[in-house]
């Protein structure tokens, strides 16, 4: 099978973990071994993954230049997707042995100016504050913020990816056998004007969002959400909490789940089921097994 695989944040960094090349080399090293298992299964890969506390850190370091000499946030994410393939791509060729090309791309997805998005910033980047402090630096920098959990942290707009620009190289290079990391952090978001010419837009995609239109502009078979939680649970939290290990899309667009959690995975994976594929939510140690529905929770069409 074709499978993308995307790997959750916690994939590169774990919850109040430091924001340090060692801590995310150590957690990518772990993945890279549950990644190699998809591979040595006898399956054709491609990777993307989350980039939120990445491209917050990069845009705190921003805040040493003057406001009109900080890089915008595509650029960030053009950074990230850099980073934190570079690492991706290293850890995994080690787990195969270095019997596999492995290649990162650089991915732009294209997005609407006109989207609600950009009036309206939901999208997690950057670490957590407490409330005072999230207020202040929210004050200084010109942020919007909103609550995560029992922190604050900053929200910026996320709009609806529509298309991938590059999907001709990421094409040819299935073709070649290569492992592809690609769309990291939801990909570089761009904008398409009215001559055709194409530029980046202030903007984070939804890494599930980009994986699911990945997955159906490649024709894939499957798409894997990898994260730290076994499967989608109804009545999570609660003492009647049950894990669901199949859904039909019908039944996910109706099932209720936060915003803020598992919401947005849920939506990615029943859309991409819709095009007849297996959509799989799970631990990223259970990939393999959630490809032989014997783990996390099954979407189909």
């Amino acid at each position: 099978m074709l499978v993308v695989a995307a790997l959750g944040g916690n994939a590169l960094l774990r919850r109040g973990e430091p924001l340090t090349a060692g801590a995310q080399r150590a957690n990518v090293k772990i993945a890279a071994e549950s990644l190699a298992g998809i591979i040595r299964a006898g399956h054709q890969l491609v990777i993307t993954h989350g980039n939120g506390p990445q491209v917050g850190l990069l845009a705190l370091q921003g805040a040493a230049y003057k406001p009109d000499e900080a890089y915008p946030l595509d650029v960030l994410g053009a950074e990230t997707e850099g980073m934190i393939g570079y690492i991706i791509e290293q850890e995994l060729e080690n787990a195969l042995g270095h019997d596999r090309p492995v290649a990162t791309l650089l991915t732009q997805v294209l997005v609407d100016k006109d989207d609600p998005a950009f009036k309206k910033p939901t999208k997690f980047v950057g670490p957590v504050y407490d409330k005072e402090e999230a207020e202040t630096r929210a004050e200084a920098a010109g942020w919007h913020i909103a609550r995560d959990g029992d922190k604050w942290r900053r929200v910026v707009p996320s709009p609806t990816p529509l298309e991938i620009p590059d999907m001709r190289v990421l094409q040819l290079l299935l073709e070649q056998g290569v492992v592809v990391i690609c769309a990291g952090g939801g990909g570089i978001p761009v904008l398409r004007l009215n001559d055709g010419s194409i530029i980046g837009v202030e903007a984070v995609i939804d890494k599930d969002a980009a994986s699911a239109l990945l997955a159906r502009q490649l024709g894939a078979d499957a798409l894997l959400l990898l994260t730290d939680v076994d499967a989608i649970y109804r009545d999570f939290g609660t003492a009647t909490a049950a894990p669901i290990h199949r859904l039909t899309v019908a039944e996910a667009k109706i099932l209720d789940l936060p915003a803020g959690s598992m919401g947005p995975k849920l939506a990615a994976a029943g859309n991409f089921a819709e095009s007849g594929g297996l959509s799989g939510i799970g631990r990223l140690e259970d990939a393999v097994a959630i490809l032989e529905r014997r783990a996390g929770t099954c979407i189909v069409s």
